[in-house]
């Protein structure tokens, strides 16, 4: 399951998705995901996955690799649904005692799993298709007109892009205490709920040992070679605008364009 994890990881391939500047990769991210909240009809959802399908099939990242990172937020998916699909109240499709599945219910629990679904996916492809690098220097370009109102800009975006490389680091190296744990007799999956949770602290302690640690050597790293902020930086590689980019925020644009005329249509 910890393998499973995508966000965070990239993935080298040559690509259109890949050559685009990340500032127009991160808006369009933004954009899609402020979509995913504006529509509310499958019209609008089908046109959300046809969207998402051409932008996969851009990336050449391989669908299957894409939706492994389905599986790490599959509990939280299947939560979501329970809550919106038993609790909502409305025309009853089946009633068993106390338990009633409505019609209201079920179309809040689909468009919620779709929802989440699509979500983990957008996300995953920006990840997927540009470096840590790239992300560091679009969000700091990108955010750069906060820099008036005192907001540091620089640092915010190194902290997301580091704790964004960590993911996957800390994912393999929990997966690697865990193997060790389960090699000396330690058992994750039996037991009920207090038991499961009692067992994950061989797990947790040495995971929170090591992330503080590599946390240590990454400072020391940055201090050795005279890391002091953003200020007075230059770039080896200057974020520019060009016309692919042009041509990729008209698309995104015009996609949100559709996906709100899906409101007024149904």
């Amino acid at each position: 399951m910890l393998r499973e994890v995508t966000l965070g990881q990239y993935y080298p391939v040559d690509s259109v998705l890949h050559r685009l500047d990340p500032r127009t990769k991160l808006l369009g991210t933004l954009l899609f995901i402020i979509s995913l909240f504006c529509t509310d009809n499958f019209l609008g959802y089908g046109v959300a996955a046809l969207f998402l399908a051409a932008v996969i099939r851009l990336s050449k990242v391989p669908f299957k690799f894409m939706v492994r990172g389905l599986k790490a937020v599959l509990v939280l998916l299947l939560i979501s649904v329970s809550f919106n699909l038993f609790l909502t109240p409305g025309t009853a499709i089946v009633q068993i005692g106390f338990i009633k599945i409505t019609w209201e219910g079920l179309r809040i629990a689909v468009f919620m799993a779709l929802r989440l679904i699509f979500l983990v996916l957008g996300s995953s492809v920006m990840t997927l298709t540009t470096t840590p690098n790239e992300l560091t220097d679009g969000l700091e370009k990108g955010l750069g007109f906060l820099k008036k109102v005192g907001v540091p800009v620089h640092e915010v975006a190194m902290m997301m892009s580091i704790a964004l490389r960590f993911i996957p680091i800390l994912v393999e190296e929990a997966d690697k205490i865990m193997k060790a744990q389960m090699a000396r007799g330690a058992d994750f999956e039996s037991g009920n709920l207090i038991r499961r949770a009692k067992s994950m602290v061989p797990l947790l302690v040495p995971l929170f040992i090591s992330a503080f640690r590599r946390a240590t050597d990454l400072a020391m790293a940055m201090e050795a070679r005279c890391y002091r902020g953003g200020e007075g930086r230059t770039k080896m590689k200057p974020l520019h605008y060009k016309k692919r980019d042009r041509i990729a925020q008209l698309a995104i644009l015009l996609y949100l364009a559709v996906i709100i005329g899906t409101r007024f249509v149904l």
